[in-house]
């Protein structure tokens, strides 16, 4: 049996997707009970991390502890990864030896790469082009506070980048319209634009794209290996700041979302997630949760079925 891989929100039905959120909000409970729960006993996570990590690495790893496994952080510093050894060369030995493998890298052709020679799981944790694990997170947290996003209206304001074409990938999923407001020059990909479809709408004002939404998100305007634009950057994206007064033109039930770490004074006002109608903290928490059901999801069925 060929191993299911999470590279993008597309490699699952939009069933499947809706059966992981649900699911971690049910993992959430049973932590919050105080349950100990351990379907995935003595299985192993592989991490490797070619970008730095707070919020990834602490939910993967604690995530594989809470259900009863273990999990391996893999810097290319340390190892073999980061010396030159193919890609695939890679993926046989590691997959050999472990249950999933999660990737937080720069190229998606590396999550590929090894995706194609790997005989388990394999998690994206974040490439230059999609974080789908984010956005179960953030499906999961608008699923907790306002029910069904399908059919609601979402703005994403600022960078075209990697989060942004998870939010067009999401918008074809769960059935949303997205009002992406960026500079010119920032544009999401092409592909994804043409993916979403009649779905997705980019505007140059960040008013209009907030009009009357039911969510507002945003990330960083410089993300890790951009450093070196960061005070072009600045300068572009200023009028993309999300202030309290930009999230008052939103649906009166609007939420606020932010992927974290946030830049107070750049990409958001300095009390933005001070905000009531900010659920950035639940945003966070849910990475954990919404990544056990992941990985309950892709790891269990494996060995079972062996």
């Amino acid at each position: 049996m060929s191993a299911r891989h999470f590279l993008s929100l597309l490699d699952f039905t939009t069933d499947e997707l809706l059966g992981v959120i649900r699911r971690g909000i049910e993992l959430k409970d049973l932590r919050k009970r105080g349950v100990l729960f351990e379907p995935l006993k003595n299985r192993v996570l592989g991490m490797i991390f070619e970008k730095s990590s707070t919020r990834t690495r602490v939910s993967f790893e604690a995530g594989m502890i809470q259900l009863g496994g273990q999990a391996i952080f893999l810097s290319p510093r340390d190892t073999q990864l980061g010396r030159g050894e193919p890609i695939g060369d890679s993926a046989i030995v590691l997959s050999s030896m472990l249950d999933a493998v999660m990737i937080r890298t720069h190229a998606h052709s590396t999550l590929t790469e090894f995706a194609a020679k790997s005989r388990v799981p394999v998690i994206n944790a974040l490439s230059d082009e999609s974080h789908p694990c984010q956005l179960l997170a953030d499906m999961q947290t608008f699923l907790e506070h306002r029910g069904s996003i399908q059919g609601k209206t979402v703005a994403w304001i600022g960078d075209g980048f990697n989060m942004c074409n998870s939010y067009i990938e999401a918008a074809k999923q769960f059935d949303f319209q997205l009002r992406i407001a960026c500079p010119e020059g920032y544009d999401p990909d092409p592909r994804f634009v043409a993916l979403g479809g009649d779905r997705v709408q980019v505007v140059r004002d960040p008013r209009q794209a907030v009009q009357g939404a039911h969510l507002v998100t945003t990330d960083v305007w410089t993300s890790m290996g951009q450093e070196e634009e960061t005070a072009r950057r600045l300068a572009h994206f200023a009028p993309y700041q999300v202030t309290r007064a930009l999230l008052d033109l939103a649906a009166p039930d609007a939420l606020f979302m932010h992927c974290l770490p946030a830049h107070r004074g750049e990409e958001i006002s300095h009390d933005l997630l001070d905000d009531p109608r900010s659920v950035a903290w639940d945003q966070a928490e849910n990475r954990l949760h919404a990544q056990k059901a992941l990985l309950e999801f892709l790891v269990e069925p494996a060995y079972h079925h062996a």
